[in-house]
């Protein structure tokens, strides 16, 4: 009999409130794992965030993302964002076998995570670089001698792009 019912670990444990991350970060780190840490938004899940995590978790051992807040979005984006709100777009990175965990911060930036997490790894797309980065999340990063990493972007998929078509399609 084959195992076709056997369930992988429920997404939403993949959810962690940072101090759930930090202590999963330290078990991580006895265990000499190296962690790779992205953020954004993620607001309309597509192949481009998709291909860009499983991407990004081919450099290291362990992935976290760091996603944005429904109020840090409308801060980012405008009063129509996000679409999709912040347990949600949590929940479907965390049904991504490339995510290992999911926390969701309360800022524009992610710089006091991103400090308290000290990745070893951090990714960023193709349409980003280390002088695009945030000047203090840069600084952070720097300050964790982390290892950068930039995925090739993936042409024609963005959430913003998406919402603009069905917008012009209406």
């Amino acid at each position: 009999m084959t195992e076709l019912n056997r369930c992988p670990t429920d997404p939403a444990a993949k959810i962690m409130t940072i101090e759930q991350a930090l202590e999963w970060r330290l078990a991580i780190r006895k265990q000499g794992k190296r962690l790779v840490v992205t953020n954004g938004c993620f607001d309309i899940l597509h192949r481009g965030h998709a291909q860009y995590l499983h991407e990004s978790r081919c450099v290291g051992d362990v992935q976290l993302v760091l996603i944005n807040s429904d109020r840090s979005i409308k801060e980012l984006k405008g009063p129509t964002r996000p679409i999709i709100d912040e347990y949600n777009r949590a929940y479907m990175l965390g049904a991504l076998s490339s995510v290992d965990a999911v926390v969701i911060f309360d800022d524009q930036i992610c710089a006091p995570e991103l400090k308290a997490i000290s990745p070893d790894i951090y990714v960023k797309g193709g349409d980003y670089y280390i002088e695009k980065l945030n000047s203090t999340e840069r600084a952070v990063l720097l300050e964790c001698k982390v290892e950068f990493h930039f995925i090739p972007f993936i042409e024609n998929f963005s959430s913003s792009n998406i919402v603009e078509r069905i917008k012009t399609a209406r």
